[in-house]
């Protein structure tokens, strides 16, 4: 038994923050359905564990036979701007008229009220707006952004799913569901507290971007290049740990060496580091920290595994503490007794969801008979993927 079994999720199409929440949701257990637009040529690659059905919201009918699916379901999430699922007469105040337990997740890139509600933006507008994008990056370089991983994923998807779970969770208690609004932004800025917190009581941020610990001052807290062009990141903070990471590159006996937290010497002992790190290969230092408290590990790629750890070298004969390559995305955290669904070959490429791949079902299993099935595809209010039509 899925954590999830028995809830409902109506999932409206849209990009990567909305699609990556469904595919959460759906690896647990619960009945995500995407809803497409009729001949969408939307690619999504997290849509596994999901279903399809395909509708034209331009028609007054196509709005029934959803609000028809709604009255039975747990969860809406809707990815539009503000107010566009008002104009389709599909807005909470309409759907709670037909189904008060719904949980109406909305995921808006800068919140449903204010200014700046109706802008467009991307990941990186969402980290510039929310204040993190400034922290990040080296010392008189530009703010560096990660990806799109921080606002869309972390920030937006992520907190979108805790917010339908403690939606749902208090719905066990009131019987009421309830409107989430969960934006990029502030979700972001939410995963900035302890930053803001520890720059604002100027403990380990004080000075400019990349001059502290956790940013890329610190040599403690770096990423070396090795012999062979590869890396090893470092995190020896505490005292004993660094001790460690010490005692690992050969300078535990050097009594000329600055204390840890001299952030005048920072500079020059990443200096030092550095050409110590470049004189062994990444497998070297890999066995040298391996099992170690020296918090250093090397940078793994899904890709491709650390050279010279193939089934013939000596290394590989080994017991060691880290592996390899880095294992390809699973559904996390692990529960105990009720896993998620797990990913067979997450190696290999997601399988793309054709949109209205699920039409026929879906409407069935919410009580639809055949005969008016076959009347909304004639008359295009539903598609049908494996229609000949399409």
């Amino acid at each position: 038994m899925l954590p999830l079994n028995g809830i409902t999720v109506y999932e409206m199409a849209g990009l990567a923050p909305a699609p990556f929440a469904g595919m959460i949701l759906a690896d647990f257990g619960a009945k995500v359905i995407r809803v497409d637009r009729p001949q969408s040529n939307t690619v999504d690659l997290l849509s596994r564990n999901k279903q399809s059905i395909a509708l034209d919201m331009k028609k007054p009918q196509a709005i029934q036979v959803f609000k028809k699916l709604l009255a039975k379901a747990d969860v809406v999430l809707d990815p539009f701007r503000p107010g566009v699922m008002e104009k389709l007469g599909l807005g909470p105040d309409e759907l709670y008229a037909i189904n008060p337990r719904l949980v109406f997740a909305r995921l808006s890139g800068f919140g449903q009220t204010g200014s700046g509600s109706m802008a467009a933006g991307h990941d990186i507008n969402y980290l510039a707006i929310s204040g993190v994008l400034e922290m990040l990056g080296r010392q008189n370089g530009a703010p560096a952004f990660p990806m799109n991983l921080l606002a869309d994923f972390a920030g937006g998807g992520l907190m979108c799913v805790m917010g339908i779970l403690m939606a749902l969770l208090e719905r066990a208690k009131s019987g009421k569901g309830q409107v989430v609004d969960a934006n990029l932004t502030s979700g972001t800025s939410y995963l900035n507290t302890f930053p803001y917190l520890m720059r604002q009581q100027g403990l380990i941020w004080s000075g400019e971007r990349g001059t502290n610990m956790l940013d890329g001052g610190a040599h403690f807290y770096e990423v070396y290049k090795t012999k062979d062009g590869r890396y090893m990141a470092v995190g020896a903070i505490e005292p004993q740990f660094y001790a460690a990471l010490l005692h690992g590159l050969g300078l535990d006996k050097d009594n000329n060496m600055p204390g840890q937290l001299d952030s005048e010497h920072w500079p020059s002992l990443k200096t030092k580091f550095s050409t110590i790190f470049a004189t062994k290969t990444q497998l070297e230092w890999t066995e040298i920290f391996d099992g170690t408290d020296a918090c250093v590990t090397p940078v793994l790629s899904t890709d491709e595994c650390i050279p010279g750890t193939d089934a013939t070298s000596i290394a590989s004969k080994k017991q060691h503490a880290w592996p390899r390559q880095a294992a390809p995305p699973q559904p996390a955290p692990l529960l105990s007794r009720t896993p998620a669904r797990p990913v067979s070959d997450a190696s290999s490429p997601a399988s793309l969801l054709q949109g209205g791949a699920h039409t026929i079902q879906v409407l069935a299993d919410a009580g639809i008979s055949g005969k008016d099935i076959d009347a909304l595809i004639r008359n295009s209010v539903v598609f049908d993927a494996s229609d000949s039509k399409l």
